[in-house]
């Protein structure tokens, strides 16, 4: 008919149902979209504050090294000697295995984590730690790590140890939510609280899962199960460890 319009899309009555389902689904969009805004700047805001603690403790590494070579000049000139401080700081790696062990030295190696050949693992130099270093040295080689060597041990075999899992630390979050409550919540934190042997070091050595390394490059030396002052591995090799590390990690 003549005047007659025909119904559009806009004069369709919408079921209540379906408008309701709309605004939910709009009003979740809308939340959703805040939390990811809220997010980036938190993530934002926590690398800018990761930024900072990683240049803060590279002026402090700096800094110790300048001290170090100015004690040094400085005995030079009065014709003394500079002797530096006791290391705190041992890195242990198992070399040899369980053939013909006595249950003192199985017992030992399984307090300081050393369950397989190629393991290694940080440890605090304590009057108890020498000790046991010394009951397990016919199975083990270990010295004085720098700071290249712990920083690449993290970042390249890091594991941590998340709710009796072996976790790879390819997020800082992982980090986070099992040390944060003592201040460490990114990889530089973990490097730093290591390296420097600070108050946190226990909580932070055990959630690091004991290092797998590779045989080192070109093997051990023949004698390899004699002292490494008598030409073969075993034992402290002071920083000479560093050498070694290169070789397996």
């Amino acid at each position: 008919m003549a005047g007659t319009s025909v119904p559009t899309k806009n004069d369709i009555a919408v079921p209540e149902s379906i408008l309701k389902k709309r605004k939910a689904q709009e009003k979740a969009n809308e939340q959703r979209a805040a939390e990811t805004q809220k997010k980036r700047e938190a993530n934002k805001k926590k690398r800018q504050v990761i930024f900072e603690r990683a240049q803060k403790y590279t002026e402090e590494y700096r800094k110790a090294e300048r001290d170090i070579i100015e004690k040094k000049r400085a005995a030079k000139h009065d014709n003394s000697f500079f002797v530096p401080a006791e290391p705190k700081l041992v890195f242990v790696v198992r070399i040899k295995g369980i053939n013909k062990i006595d249950p003192k030295k199985r017992k030992t190696l399984q307090l300081l984590r050393l369950l397989q050949i190629n393991n290694g693992v940080f440890v605090r130099l304590t009057k108890a730690t020498q000790e046991m270093l010394r009951i397990v040295e016919p199975f083990v080689a270990y010295g004085y790590p720098n700071l290249k060597s712990v920083r690449e041990l993290v970042y390249k075999r890091g594991y941590g140890k998340v709710n009796k899992q072996r976790i790879p630390l390819s997020d800082n979050a992982i980090i986070e939510q099992n040390l944060g409550k003592y201040g460490i919540v990114c990889v530089e934190d973990l490097v730093h609280e290591i390296y420097t042997v600070g108050p946190n070091f226990k909580q932070a050595s055990n959630f690091l899962w004991p290092f797998k390394l590779s045989n080192p490059n070109g093997g051990f030396r023949p004698r390899k199960f004699k002292h490494f002052i008598e030409g073969g591995d075993l034992g402290n090799r002071e920083e000479f460890i560093n050498a070694l590390i290169r070789q397996m990690n």
